[in-house]
């Protein structure tokens, strides 16, 4: 019995990774079986890789670099924590996956968004998620997020300009457009509360179809 792939996707400061684990919480207490996890990292070799990454001290790393680091904490991550659990059944809830590196290395830093799937593809096989929530947030108003937000974990991707940001944005647009079947936009920019519910409702229609 397969489980149910949800990956949650958006700039930078949009919100879903607090949204996250409140679904995490709701959907637990109904009993259901849930893994949350996150990109890049959810497991050690993973999470190792993810400090070479987002170091604010490694503002020289090439694009392309970026682009194959990330594929290779994505694959570690697949084989040993995401395909396990949708083995056993479980919903997994990923914070970023594939669509990312599509948006930020294809598009936002110019490598091509087909470049960048080739990559990805030949990291995760036939792996690709059952739904993908993107969090629709104005780049200015993430980043006034993030510099209001002192808990959040600051990384060398805070640090680009708002161009760099107006992109990303303008990437997953062109991602949603190639993958409309599986993606389900919420507006980010409502109170934290509609959102968990707008992505709940996503969420419930999805296990409707399905016998976990």
């Amino acid at each position: 019995m397969s489980g149910l792939f949800i990956t949650f996707e958006g700039p930078e400061g949009a919100g879903k990774t607090t949204v996250l684990q409140a679904i995490k919480e709701l959907l637990s207490t109904k009993g259901l079986p849930v893994t949350a996890t996150r990109e890049p990292g959810g497991i050690e070799i993973a999470e190792q890789i993810r400090e070479v990454i987002l170091n604010k001290n490694n503002t020289l790393m090439d694009s392309k670099t970026e682009a194959l680091l990330y594929a290779a904490a994505r694959r570690q991550h697949l084989v040993e924590k995401v395909q396990p659990a949708l083995e056993e059944g479980r919903i997994v809830l990923c914070d970023r996956f594939i669509d990312s590196s599509l948006a930020y290395q294809g598009y936002a830093r110019g490598l091509g968004i087909d470049e960048v799937l080739s990559i990805n593809q030949f990291a995760i096989g036939g792996t690709m998620p059952d739904i993908t929530i993107y969090f629709s947030i104005e780049p200015e108003e993430g980043l006034k997020r993030i510099k209001a937000n002192q808990s959040r974990e600051k990384n060398r991707l805070d640090l680009e300009a708002l161009h760099f940001h107006t992109q990303v944005r303008e990437g997953y647009q062109k991602v949603m457009e190639r993958f409309p079947e599986r993606f389900h936009s919420i507006d980010a920019s409502q109170t934290k509360d509609r959102v968990i519910q707008d992505v709940l409702n996503v969420i419930n229609e999805a296990l409707k179809k399905i016998q976990l």
